[in-house]
């Protein structure tokens, strides 16, 4: 029941019996002497709420006697579904965790957790869980029934009458880990949960996963349409905990707010306050990193693969079960030896007596023994190519997602080349081509969140002198290289989580700074420049300028004359609180002050210190 997946294997447990007590050794004696003498632990993982800085709730988990083969809770539960007790199980683990919760007396919600069949076994829905909540204080309402998602739910209609039941009695409902197991839409939409808990794989390295980001922001707008509570678990590190703080998400929970305790803490403690409270807002990932960044990695499905022991009738079922899924990889220790199509093989058995011939024989048999292989370090673009150039079966039948040779799921060709296309339109809009920096539709959009934040900034319009010439003299690739090149200077001086690139257009830059030494940075790329604008030119072209370097070329009278180096000019804005009010106005007076740096000769930055006006 509560929580069969490990967290962290590493994180040391607790022990729920005396070290000197003896324990069979067989599983089932082991798993019944556990259940029947109360051998259970209880520890508890706190959610905190970022808008008060408080814990809300803890979620209530399990753990099994140390020292023993069923102290995880993912041995404990696997064992129990193998010996057919999970049920009972669950039942002594919900015990288990109530009154651990009320002799502590820890504040707030607790989440329990319930897989979606045990709703109705008359082991939770007898009143017997009613009467004791009532025997050791604990208001339903404290509750919230939190269902895991490691089974299919096939009969919605029951699950409704389930659930309606727990709702009049006062009991909340949540959702764990969307986005992994048999999660969907379909669910949050049958369910219209409480509280909806996004997996953790979408919240690690959210703040530098542009494709996590998009994930995590629809689920909230989703959230907030339908009045659900988003928990965004496994946060692990300050980055990914301000990134989901900015994208407005309330709730947090993970090693980085605190790890799960017998006896844990009832406040947070003052560094991980810090860190929420911290001023600023984060840079979101979306449009910083070139697509081609994007792995294929990210269109793993994890697959549970037939090994060639495995009877055909058995592929047949899973196929049965799930009828979302269309390949079934066939792997020996790791390495990937065929894929079995889902048409193919039932339109097969479906012939007169073939299940009889074959039902018991193994899969090899049906399986692709050539299937696509690709490496999880592959750019979308790769396998799209890979795809493409490969024969026809593999666009229905997907490819294999290896780790140096050892398979870890399956991919389509379908989300495959959808992903290809959202990129490509995301990148049209977003993005600059050269530079593969956000372009002015991102640009505004930050600037509108710091307003709205009331997050004071500094606004940098970054502009490259004497740039035509230079551009008419050496041809536009060598002016697309400087561009380039002061892309990558601005991206080497600024912090990349509080200080925005953006690419207007052309030679014009715009980056909008939280740090608090900006200024230092603007002149750092200034030296930078025009170190490196010098570099990019062959010392035999360059000759003595009144400006410094400079070299000779026609201009448009068909005259040699010489030409400075392009160098740069920066006009910097302060925006303070409520000064501005919308990126209009802030883009303005940047593009005044970068009109006034210009009027200095060579590289400069100018900053506007006239106090603006509203």
């Amino acid at each position: 029941m509560l929580e069969a997946v490990v967290r962290n294997p590493s994180f040391p447990f607790f022990s729920a019996s005396p070290r000197n007590l003896e324990l069979p050794t067989d599983e089932i004696d082991l798993l019944d002497d556990i259940i029947d003498n109360q051998r259970l632990m209880a520890v508890f993982q706190p959610i905190i709420d970022f808008r008060t800085h408080s814990y809300i709730a803890f979620e209530g988990l399990i753990r099994g006697p140390a020292n023993t083969p069923l102290h995880s809770p993912k041995q404990l539960f696997d064992a129990a579904e193998h010996h057919g007790l999970r049920r009972k199980l669950e039942k002594a683990c919900r015990e288990t965790v109530f009154r651990a919760f009320a002799k502590l007396q820890l504040p707030g919600k607790l989440f329990i957790n319930s897989s979606p069949d045990c709703l109705d076994d008359e082991l939770f829905f007898n009143g017997g869980t009613l009467d004791l909540l009532h025997q050791i204080g604990i208001s339903p309402g404290r509750v919230v029934i939190e269902l895991t998602e490691n089974q299919r739910i096939n009969d919605y209609p029951d699950i409704h009458r389930a659930l309606s039941h727990y709702r009049s009695l006062g009991y909340q409902i949540a959702i764990d880990d969307l986005g992994e197991g048999f999660a969907n839409l379909r669910m949050w939409s049958e369910i219209q949960p409480d509280y909806v808990k996004i997996d953790r794989h979408f919240i690690d390295g959210i703040a530098e996963d542009k494709l996590k980001h998009h994930f995590v922001k629809a689920m909230q707008n989703l959230a907030e349409t339908c009045s659900a509570r988003i928990v965004a678990e496994g946060i692990e590190n300050e980055a990914d905990c301000l990134a989901v703080r900015d994208l407005g998400i309330a709730l947090g929970q993970g090693f980085l707010i605190a790890r799960p305790e017998a006896k844990p803490p009832t406040l947070p403690n003052e560094k991980v306050i810090s860190v929420i409270k911290r001023r600023g807002i984060v840079v979101f990932p979306t449009g910083l990193a070139p697509s081609g960044n994007v792995t294929v990695r990210s269109l793993i499905r994890p697959v549970e693969p037939a090994s060639p022991q495995t009877p055909t009738d058995e592929v047949y079922q899973r196929f049965d079960n799930d009828p979302d899924l269309m390949s079934m990889p066939v792997v020996s220790n790791g390495t990937p030896l065929g894929l079995i199509n889902r048409h193919e093989l039932v339109d097969r058995m479906a012939r007169p007596y073939r299940r009889e011939l074959f039902g018991r024989k193994s899969c090899m048999q049906f399986m692709d023994p050539m299937p696509l292989c690709i490496d999880e370090d592959s750019t979308v673009q790769e396998a799209g190519l890979i795809v493409s150039r490969s024969a026809r079966r593999h666009i229905y039948d997907g490819f294999m997602v290896t780790r140096n040779g050892e398979y870890l799921g399956i991919g389509s060709a379908h989300d495959l080349m959808g992903m290809i296309t959202e990129m490509q339109i995301q990148a049209a809009r977003y993005a600059n081509p050269l530079t593969q920096m956000p372009g002015n539709v991102p640009i505004n959009e930050h600037i509108e969140r710091l307003l709205e934040r009331k997050i004071g900034f500094h606004a940098c319009y970054f502009d490259i002198d004497h740039f035509k010439p230079f551009n008419d003299a050496f041809g536009y690739r060598k002016g697309d290289d400087i561009i380039v090149l002061l892309a990558q200077t601005m991206v080497e001086i600024t912090s990349p989580l509080v200080d925005f690139c953006g690419h207007i257009g052309g030679d014009d830059f715009m980056v909008l700074f939280q740090s608090e030494d900006w200024e230092r940075r603007c002149i750092e790329a200034l030296r930078l420049f025009d170190l490196r604008v010098t570099e990019a030119v062959d010392n035999d072209q360059l000759t003595e300028h009144p400006n410094g370097s400079g070299y000779f070329a026609e201009n448009r009278r068909g005259q040699m004359v010489c030409y400075p180096l392009p160098t740069l000019s920066i006009g910097a804005v302060h925006v303070g609180v409520d000064v501005f009010e919308s990126h209009r106005e802030i883009s303005a007076a940047a593009a005044e002050a970068k009109k006034n740096a210009k009027k200095t000769v060579g590289s400069s930055l100018f900053i506007e210190r006239r106090q603006v006006l509203q």
